[in-house]
């Protein structure tokens, strides 16, 4: 969930209002929740017993992706990367109980928004990558042509054979394969953006 509140402080006789968002999830069922603030010296975050901010011109790279699981197909995920190497993931998904891991996508997508916005206001110089990395997105595609000629030569078989209810079930099996796989593979595509055209396509 992603919050803003406003920090008030006083300076001389003039009062300041400054404006933090925030977000926090729970990676796993054990353990805090990681929490994540953008303020005006930076990305504060606080993951287990780690905390740290980053100047908004010292985060080196964003990538964001596209990353269902079994147990919530819709899932994304913003990978922040600093200058010195080290990196924390963002999702936009929480665990709620052993069976349930729970969307937060107006958040998230608040979040992420805000995070380029001050960013692109600090001047950042940063890499902004969409989908997967070149390589595993060619790995993707050749395991997914692999299995294309696979289905292929099943359903040939099965037709010739005249095992038509093994047709069908290929042809729908296919078609279910098709369906979950191909918006993961549409979405994922390696892309670079600006901070003004965030993907919508990697945002909930």
């Amino acid at each position: 969930m992603a919050r803003t509140r406003l920090i008030v402080g006083m300076q001389g006789s003039e009062a300041e209002a400054t404006p933090v968002t925030s977000y926090a999830y729970k990676a796993s069922l054990i353990g805090s929740a990681h929490r994540f603030e953008l303020t005006e010296q930076g990305l504060s975050w606080h993951i287990g017993g780690r905390t740290s901010l980053w100047p908004y011109d010292e985060i080196s790279a964003i990538r964001l992706s596209f990353r269902p699981v079994s147990m919530q197909q819709h899932r994304f995920r913003a990978d922040v990367t600093h200058n010195s190497g080290r990196r924390i993931a963002i999702l936009s998904t929480s665990w709620q109980t052993a069976a349930l891991m729970a969307p937060q996508d107006n958040g998230f997508r608040a979040f992420i928004l805000a995070l380029h916005a001050r960013m692109a206001k600090a001047g950042s110089r940063a890499v902004l990558t969409a989908g997967l990395g070149r390589t595993a997105y060619a790995a993707v595609l050749a395991f997914l042509a692999v299995l294309t000629v696979a289905m292929a030569g099943l359903l040939i078989r099965a037709l010739v054979s005249g095992e038509f209810a093994g047709a069908l079930f290929i042809l729908g099996f296919a078609a279910l394969f098709a369906w979950q796989v191909g918006g993961f593979v549409r979405r994922n595509q390696p892309q670079r953006y600006s901070f003004d055209q965030v993907p919508k396509a990697l945002l909930p």
